[in-house]
C-alpha cells in the first residue's frame, strides 16, 4: 500500500483557515464575534426581567382562566368545601398560636416602652392598631404561604408528574375548574376569617400580658383601646387578607400545576411557591396600604 504524501510545512505566522472561507483573523470574523458577545451580554442582563414577565403573565393567565369558569357549570360545591377546610381549618392551629404570642410580645414591649412616661395604658390601643392594620393580615398570609401554599403546590405538582391531571382531561373534566378555581376562591374567603381570629386571639394575649401580667389598669386598657382602634382599621386588615389569601393560593396552584422534572421538580415548585408568595404579600402590603389609607382615611 502506498504511503500518503507528506504535507508541506506551514508558516506559523500564516492565519488559520476558516470554515466560512474567510481568514479567522479577518475584520469580518472579529466584528461578528464582538457583535455576538454584545448580544449575549444584553440578553443575559435582561433575562431576569424576561423571566419575571413570563412568570407574572403565567399567573395572570391562570387566574383569568380559572375565574372564567366561575359562573359555568358544573359547580361541584364539595370541592369548594374541601378546599376551605384544608386552607382554613387546617391552618387554624398555627394561626391561633402565632396570633396569641404576637399580641403578647407586642403588649409586653409596649408596656415597657411607655412605662417610662407613665403611659403604659396605651399598650392596648397601640397593640390593637398594629395588629389590625399590619401584623394580623401579613402574618396570617405568611403562615398560609408556608402551610397551605406549600401543601397545594406539592399536591398539584404530584398530580402533574403522575399524570393525574392528564387523566382528568381525558375524562372531559377541565382541571383548572376542578382543581384551581375551588382553591383560589376558598383562599379569598377563609383569609379574612383567619385574619379576624388572629386579631382577636392577639388582643386576648395582649390583655393577659398587660392587665394580668404587668398590672395595667383594666378600665384604662379597654378605654384606650376603644379610643385608638377604629372600625376602619379592622376593615382595612380584612380587605388586605382577601387579596393576600387569593394571591397565596393562586401562586401555590400555579407552581404545582406547572411542575416538571419529577420529584425534584415538585420540591422546587413548592419552594418557589412559598418564597414568591411571601415576597408578593410584603410587596402588595405596601401598595394596598397606600390605596386603603387614601380611600378609607385610615390613620387620620
Amino acid at each position: 500500500m502506498a504511503e500518503p504524501a507528506a504535507r508541506p510545512p506551514q508558516d506559523p505566522s500564516a492565519p488559520a483557515p476558516s470554515t466560512n472561507g474567510a481568514p479567522a483573523g479577518g475584520d469580518g470574523a472579529n466584528g461578528e464575534s464582538v457583535g455576538r458577545a454584545v448580544w449575549i451580554g444584553v440578553r443575559d442582563a435582561f433575562s431576569p426581567i424576561v423571566r419575571f414577565l413570563d412568570v407574572f403573565g403565567g399567573h395572570v393567565l391562570l387566574c383569568v382562566r380559572a375565574l372564567s369558569w366561575l359562573p359555568r357549570r358544573p359547580v361541584r360545591a364539595i370541592n369548594y368545601l374541601d378546599a376551605a377546610e384544608y386552607i382554613g381549618f387546617g391552618s387554624l392551629p398555627i394561626i391561633l398560636l402565632v396570633g396569641g404570642f404576637t399580641g403578647m410580645v407586642m403588649s409586653l414591649q409596649s408596656v415597657f416602652a411607655f412605662s417610662r412616661f407613665g403611659l403604659e395604658f396605651l399598650a392596648g390601643g397601640i397593640t390593637g392598631k398594629a395588629l389590625s392594620l399590619e401584623l394580623a393580615p401579613v402574618l396570617t398570609a405568611l403562615m398560609l404561604a408556608g402551610r397551605a401554599g406549600a401543601g397545594i403546590a406539592t399536591e398539584l405538582g404530584t398530580m402533574r408528574i403522575t399524570e393525574q391531571i392528564d387523566a382528568l382531561e381525558s375524562m372531559a373534566v377541565n382541571p383548572i375548574q376542578f382543581l384551581v378555581l375551588p382553591r383560589i376562591i376558598a383562599g379569598a374567603l377563609v383569609g379574612p376569617i383567619l385574619n379576624l381570629l388572629f386579631f382577636l386571639i392577639g388582643m386576648g394575649g395582649a390583655y393577659l400580658v398587660a392587665v394580668i401580667g404587668q398590672g395595667v389598669d383594666h378600665g384604662q386598657f379597654v378605654a384606650n383601646t376603644k379610643e385608638i382602634l377604629e372600625l376602619t382599621d379592622v376593615l382595612q386588615g380584612e380587605l388586605k387578607s382577601i387579596v393576600f389569601g387569593f394571591i397565596v393560593v393562586l401562586i401555590g396552584c400555579y407552581q404545582g400545576y406547572n411542575a416538571t422534572g419529577g420529584g425534584r421538580g415538585v420540591g422546587i415548585g413548592t419552594t418557589r411557591a412559598v418564597v414568591i408568595a411571601s415576597v408578593s404579600v410584603l410587596v402588595m402590603d405596601y401598595f394596598l396600604s397606600d390605596i386603603l389609607i387614601t380611600v378609607l382615611g385610615t390613620g387620620e
